[in-house]
């Protein structure tokens, strides 16, 4: 019954936070195993028909740089993300927070419940391809997903059936880095020329 008014009272899409596929960054989150979210998202698939809302969809939120997912734990989500057809629009991005255990981890390297180390990601460089790898199918996050892939060992998913990234740079990845590369070097000299079309202003 009380399944049956949440189908009502969604509007076509509901958001639900099963947050990793990890189990050990799962543990560290103390939130269930992933399975628990797959075997809820079979009964809404099975009430939303019974309620004559064949359409909905679950929206998934997933984190990225939580401490304890490095590359091989987000290869995993990614992997997941692919054979269920989740495509993430949003994705979130581990910040620390006041009052939060994860921070405590984050900043000394402990799980202050068991004093184990606990990894986490500091620098922007292994932040951005871990939040690559969620929206592995966007053509701009092509070079990031293929470097973390590489990073971790993990060719096999360059390329073919099972892959996911292609074997060869999409047209699409090229010109965003094109892009980013003209960005970075705009302006980058002593006596840059103005250019009013972008809306630069005299000096």
């Amino acid at each position: 019954l009380e399944f049956r008014r949440v189908l009502f009272r969604s509007g076509g899409r509901l958001k639900v936070a099963p947050e990793h596929t990890s189990e050990k960054v799962l543990d560290l989150m103390k939130k269930p195993d992933i399975d628990n979210f797959g075997v809820f998202a079979e009964e809404f698939q099975k009430a939303s028909a019974a309620a004559g809302k064949p359409k909905q969809q679950l929206v998934p939120y997933f984190i990225a740089s939580h401490p304890g997912s490095g590359l091989t734990e987000m290869i995993d989500l990614a992997l997941y993300l692919k054979r269920n057809g989740y495509r993430p629009d949003q994705v979130q991005d581990f910040i620390p927070a006041p009052f939060d255990i994860a921070t405590c981890m984050y900043y000394t390297g402990l799980d202050p419940f068991t004093k184990k180390p606990v990894q986490s990601a500091h620098n922007l460089r292994d932040r951005k391809m871990q939040r690559a790898l969620m929206q592995f199918f966007k053509p701009e996050n092509y070079f990031e997903v293929r470097e973390a892939l590489i990073q971790a060992g993990r060719q096999d998913l360059i390329g073919g059936c099972e892959g996911l990234i292609p074997a060869d740079p999409p047209r699409e990845a090229l010109e965003a880095r094109r892009k980013q590369a003209n960005a970075a070097l705009r302006n980058d000299h002593y006596h840059a020329v103005v250019n009013p079309t972008a809306g630069e202003k005299v000096g």
